[in-house]
């Protein structure tokens, strides 16, 4: 109340004010126009501030105001507080105005994860997988439904299943790929693998040239191997499921295996994959491939076939040179009789682990090829202590035989005794053939054992750590016939990384075909695998695919929501800023930080108040 001037009476002097929180959450006035004594009444001033209220708010009243002097009174205040920068009334501010929210309101949920996801995806971009299949006239769901079982079998190599489970409730696949999250079941991934399993040789095809393409890759070196996987289940129905001629490698004899041949290059990269029945032998395979070794390969120059000790027999390298292949690999037996290439001396070099390795020319009667006799300390060491062990148990096994001739209840009978021993002889053959084993005998019982080592075990350890190195290549630099030969490390990383990072096995499928088209989406996954894993090798990164994935899964995706100025609910789903290691992965690959950057919804208030809800409730509908 103030003394007007113009008539020396009390009266009111009114201010328009803007009412707001501070930081400390309390709430403060702002002056924004002195609007002085006036002659409008109480009810006329809150209809003015009312409509200037719902002017900087964008808001239109349910009815229109009909007295002029308070229309007139608000659009000159309005214009006095737009002149003077009292209010901002542009659609920026505005809408800045709106999307203010209250902190306390701020929730988050459905956290995914999205960066070992949105990596993979842009690898099979890169590999042109999705225009490949539209090509094939697949529809486009098809499409998307093969892309997120290729990426979900990278990232997470499991059952259909349990993979359908992690993509509803752990991965943001499906945000990348577009398929519908809530049309994935176990049956459609296991249809989806049989799809793409019907169109192997394509895509097989399409990705050997593809690779080359990106990386110029000639395939001058080829590697083939062969490598096996076991099954959980009789397969009594089953073909290719057979049990081995010889032990299994995972010690599992009482399962049934099959059989995976690959042809792969020094990169790493798929050139041929064919599967046989468990009872193939290595040897045996060669026949059966030797004609697809180049099937898929764009170039056309002389191939070099590194192959391992098993494949390796006088037939095969016969056929190999039949078919115009060059070939180095390992002797599948020791060479005796050989001598020094005239003017050539050993040469010496360290291995990855810093070990001494001595390379020497040799030549044999035994072979017209090439010999490189390759002599390392490391694999003596191994080789040495081996055989300590195996002689240790040897005659460990011998000792209780002997034992027992002496021990009430033991085995005396000397036709038992000669049987035991016989079981050890097999257990132990590489031992045994260094010991003679005499039983005496009194009639029918046997009252001693003995053990007398021959004179060629000690001969024997001339050759431990000793192995030859056969090719058909006319090469002198004993450098070049070693690194050759040592590229087939790289098939058997390969065989390591879809045994061990992409859970190739053990096989749960009952039926050869999803067998088939399970082995085929594991080399599916192993393709994308290798072409992330050879551009991080070029820049320096040599981290295994498991502790890719581990680090790019620190990139997630989360919807956070609260509720704004205007009593509605913001929706914002973004994904987090990539880590340091993350970049520098996304960095040397040349692929983009994030799949989208954020995507945004509003739910407005509802029009209806809460007591106008109820009593709608409450009229019947009659």
């Amino acid at each position: 109340m103030r003394r007007n001037p113009d008539n020396g009476n009390y009266q009111g002097y009114y201010r328009l004010v803007e009412s707001y929180r501070n930081e400390y959450d309390r709430i403060c006035h702002r002056t924004l126009l002195n609007i002085g004594f006036t002659h409008l009444t109480p009810d006329q001033l809150n209809a003015i501030k009312d409509l200037l209220n719902n002017r900087l708010n964008r808001q239109e009243s349910l009815f229109e105001e009909q007295d002029a002097e308070v229309v007139n009174f608000a659009n000159q205040f309005w214009d006095q507080l737009v002149a003077k920068g009292k209010v901002d009334a542009s659609d920026q501010a505005f809408e800045k105005k709106r999307r203010m929210v209250d902190v306390n309101t701020i929730k988050h949920k459905n956290a995914r994860e999205v960066g070992a996801e949105w990596m993979c995806f842009q690898a099979l971009e890169q590999l042109k997988v999705a225009e490949l299949l539209k090509g094939l006239g697949w529809e486009e769901s098809k499409v998307q439904l093969a892309l997120t079982q290729i990426v979900s079998r990278s990232v997470f190599p499991y059952s259909e299943l349990r993979t359908s489970r992690w993509i509803k409730e752990n991965s943001a696949i499906c945000e990348i790929t577009g398929y519908p999250e809530e049309d994935i079941t176990k049956d459609k991934l296991y249809k989806s693998a049989l799809d793409l399993f019907k169109v192997k040789d394509v895509l097989e095809q399409h990705l050997s040239h593809r690779t080359n393409e990106l990386f110029d890759l000639q395939d001058r070196i080829v590697l083939y191997d062969l490598t096996n996987t076991y099954f959980e289940g009789t397969k009594r129905n089953s073909k290719l499921a057979q049990f081995a001629k010889k032990k299994s490698k995972e010690k599992r004899d009482d399962a049934k295996i099959i059989v995976l041949a690959l042809v792969v290059n020094i990169e790493g990269f798929i050139k041929f994959s064919s599967v046989f029945e468990g009872k193939k032998s290595d040897s045996s395979s060669l026949p059966d491939i030797v004609d697809k070794i180049r099937l898929y390969s764009s170039s056309s120059k002389r191939a070099i076939v590194v192959l391992d000790a098993g494949v390796a027999t006088e037939e095969n390298l016969l056929l190999l040179r039949s078919k115009g292949y060059n070939y180095v690999c390992v002797s599948r037996t020791k060479i005796k009789d050989y001598e020094p290439v005239l003017n050539a001396s050993p040469v010496k070099i360290l291995s990855k682990a810093k070990e001494e390795i001595v390379l020497e020319r040799i030549v044999s009667s035994q072979t017209s090829d090439n010999i490189l006799k390759v002599q390392s300390k490391g694999k003596f060491k191994k080789e040495r202590s081996m055989k300590n062990q195996f002689e240790d148990r040897f005659r460990q096994e011998i000792a209780k035989a002997k034992e027992a001739l002496s021990v009430k209840g033991g085995t005396k009978r000397t036709e038992k005794v000669e049987r035991r021993i016989g079981r050890v002889i097999e257990k132990y053959p590489s031992m045994a053939k260094h010991f003679d084993i005499k039983v005496v005998s009194e009639g029918k019982v046997a009252t001693d054992i003995v053990l007398n080592q021959k004179q060629s075990y000690d001969q024997d350890d001339n050759h431990l750590g000793t192995y030859f190195i056969r090719t058909s290549l006319d090469v002198t630099n004993e450098k070049v016939i070693w690194d050759i030969y040592n590229t087939i490390r790289e098939v058997e990383s390969s065989f390591r990384c879809l045994k061990t990072d992409l859970e190739l096995r053990p096989i749960y499928h009952k039926s050869d075909e999803a067998t088939l088209a399970h082995l085929h989406l594991g080399l599916l996954a192993y393709w994308l695998v290798n072409t992330i894993r050879h551009q991080l090798k070029g820049k320096g990164i040599n981290y295994n695919w498991q502790e890719i994935v581990r680090i790019t899964n620190t990139q997630k995706v989360v919807t956070t929501y609260g509720q704004n100025t205007f009593d509605e609910i913001i929706y914002v789903r973004r994904c987090t800023e990539p880590q340091a290691k993350v970049k520098e992965i996304y960095q040397a690959l040349g692929y983009r930080n994030y799949p989208f950057v954020k995507r945004k919804s509003v739910v407005h208030k509802s029009e209806l108040k809460k007591n106008e809800t109820l009593c709608l409730r409450e009229i019947d509908d009659g």
